[in-house]
């Protein structure tokens, strides 16, 4: 593997919005998609993670092809849906956007974890993760079948010698959080201006 597992990511981040700031849908989308053989690599305890994400991205994708001059820019799915009265609904493309930023909030803390505290076992920094971001969202029943997955967390040693590749990885994985998280702090500061960044799982 010529660099790490993250190379297509960081290069993935120079297109993501316009020369006037605006987030781009298809780009935002490509970027997503290539997080998610880095998320294949945790194997079984990111199962739930990793049909979550891509189930955002299709929703989003999905809607993106049935006009893309329209939904050039990603917040226009939630305008369209907010005039019609539909961002609320659980098949939204609101919803699938509000998800799919806060599993990216999962993973980029992880990220960060797996960094800062190189001593942390694979499930502590996963759980620590889960604490500051997913939890509070969820319901009992996703928290407890998420709880559980994440027991089923690799070793963290086989785990990094796995995604390294060629590159340096801590190195690579600093430029990711430092890069993706504000991406994903523009989201959410557009869906609490709409007031729909608060919604929790049914």
């Amino acid at each position: 593997m010529e660099g790490t597992v993250f190379t297509p990511c960081l290069e993935g981040m120079k297109h993501v919005k316009s020369d006037q700031g605006e987030m781009l849908t298809k780009p935002f989308l490509e970027l997503c998609k290539t997080i998610l053989p880095v998320i294949d690599k945790f194997g079984a305890a990111m199962t739930l993670v990793k049909s979550d994400i891509g189930g955002n991205i299709s929703r989003l994708e999905k809607n993106y092809l049935s006009d893309p001059d329209k939904f050039k820019y990603l917040y226009t799915f939630v305008q369209v849906e907010i005039e019609s009265k539909t961002a609320k609904a659980s098949s939204s493309c609101t919803n699938g956007l509000l998800w799919l930023t806060r599993a990216m909030d999962f993973l980029v803390e992880l990220f960060r974890n797996l960094v800062a505290h190189q001593d942390w076992s694979m499930p502590q920094a996963c759980g620590d993760s889960y604490q500051k971001t997913l939890k509070k969202w969820h319901g009992w029943l996703a928290s407890s079948t998420f709880s559980m997955a994440l027991k089923l967390a690799p070793d963290r040693k086989k785990f990094m010698d796995v995604i390294s590749g060629s590159g340096d990885i801590y190195a690579d994985m600093e430029r990711f959080c430092a890069e993706f998280g504000p991406f994903l702090h523009d989201n959410h500061k557009f869906l609490a201006t709409v007031g729909m960044d608060d919604m929790k799982a049914s």
